[in-house]
């Protein structure tokens, strides 16, 4: 999921900045130009001149390294499997169960008042962190202040910046020590500003919502915005499962006690849950590891919207939990990149199955487009975009023209 840092002072916030010999610095002029309107916006919210003024005192302009990295998202452009390589290694298993132990006392105290498995939220903080140790350290202003500035994904960075300003108004945080990612995510859970007003909490009851330093208030905030998402508490996040011979996938959601009597088994052997709604979930297609996810997929997804990422953190948290590695071997052969899921968007939107943007990433519309599309061509509908159904797809374009 994403990090941010104006030579001016209090008064001079607005004004051109002056070199030691007098002369007028090097300008920024649309940079400038841009915190000074937003000043007004601010102080609408309440934040006072002073804060203002501090929060961009030594900020003189963009950050060319957070516009390159708007270009590329990897849990958007890898493949699962290649994603779950570096976020559920071997190191970060180790390091997340020596966590556990060190924070029993305070993840059970966590799980008791959120509903919330202390296997799940470490598996977040693992991801979004490393636990703690990789929080970020860009200056959170000035990130969302050069992607406001440069208009990326319209207005939200703008609210996100007047956001992260209310934030240094209330004194949770210092603009020194307000720092996360590129994309102004911040601290070891990695919240955006306006999530974190929405959603963090103090649970070490210092008086602040300290996400930066503080391992219990990062721990519950996260447990917080997954309650306030919708955990059921009473359900996992999914399983890995095998398919009995012939199994019919074009039927692919239902309860689960409904896919035990169709024959779907776990990979690890133990029983499903006799009650609980679920959906088939083949990332890598029929073969590679196959999932039925529940509703707690989608709260996962509400942290971050890519599938590779949902399924990370629940399989992280199986695996901190004891759990065995994935049974089903993944696919070795070619894939689609972000230019041939575009083509595939594009050419399903000709045939009528699809409805969502043109952006080159695998996900819930372009999975259930892919099935909507299988299944009227006959084809096993197991949801996943290959090569070889792009050149389908694009064929029959060609030969209806």
């Amino acid at each position: 999921m994403p990090s941010r840092r104006a030579v001016l002072a209090a008064a001079l916030c607005l004004m051109p900045a002056v070199s030691r010999a007098g002369k007028p610095a090097a300008p920024n002029g649309g940079f400038q130009a841009f915190v000074a309107a937003l000043r007004p916006d601010a102080e609408a919210r309440g934040v006072s001149p002073e804060t203002f003024s501090a929060a961009f005192r030594d900020i003189t302009g963009p950050d060319a390294g957070v516009l390159a990295r708007t270009k590329q998202q990897s849990e958007f452009v890898r493949p699962v499997w290649d994603y779950l390589v570096g976020a559920v290694s071997a190191g970060r298993i180790t390091r997340g169960r020596a966590r556990a132990a060190a924070l029993a006392q305070t993840l059970k105290a966590i799980e008791n008042r959120y509903g919330v498995p202390a296997a799940i939220i470490l598996a977040f903080w693992g991801i979004e962190s490393d636990f703690g140790a990789s929080a970020g350290s860009l200056s959170t202003i000035r990130a969302l202040a050069t992607l406001a500035d440069a208009k990326h994904r319209g207005t939200l960075f703008r609210d996100e910046l007047l956001s992260a300003l209310t934030i240094l108004q209330r004194g949770d945080i210092t603009p020194g020590q307000m720092s996360g990612s590129w994309a102004g995510a911040m601290g070891q859970v990695q919240f955006l500003p306006s999530t974190y007003l929405a959603h963090a909490v103090d649970f070490d009851g210092d008086g602040r919502r300290d996400i930066w330093t503080s391992d219990a208030d990062s721990l519950a905030s996260i447990a917080a915005y997954l309650k306030d998402l919708g955990w059921d508490p009473t359900l996992s996040w999914g399983y890995e499962v095998r398919l009995p011979e012939g199994f019919d996938l074009a039927d692919y959601t239902g309860d689960l006690s409904g896919f035990a009597a169709r024959g779907v088994r776990r990979a690890d052997g133990k029983a499903l849950p006799g009650y609980g709604k679920a959906s088939l979930f083949l990332p890598g297609g029929l073969g590679a590891p196959t999932f039925l996810i529940t509703d707690n997929f989608e709260v996962i997804r509400g942290y971050n919207t890519s599938d590779s990422y949902a399924l990370a953190v629940g399989h992280l948290a199986d695996r901190l939990d004891g759990g065995p590695i994935l049974a089903a071997p993944w696919p070795t052969g070619p894939r689609l990149d972000g230019a041939g899921l575009r083509a595939l968007q594009t050419g399903l939107a000709a045939a009528g199955v699809y409805d969502g943007p043109t952006d080159g990433r695998a996900g819930p519309k372009l999975r259930e487009a892919v099935r909507r599309y299988q299944i009227g061509a006959g084809l096993p509908a197991d949801g996943y975009a290959t090569p070889a159904l792009l050149a389908r797809v694009q064929d029959r374009r060609g030969s209806s023209r």
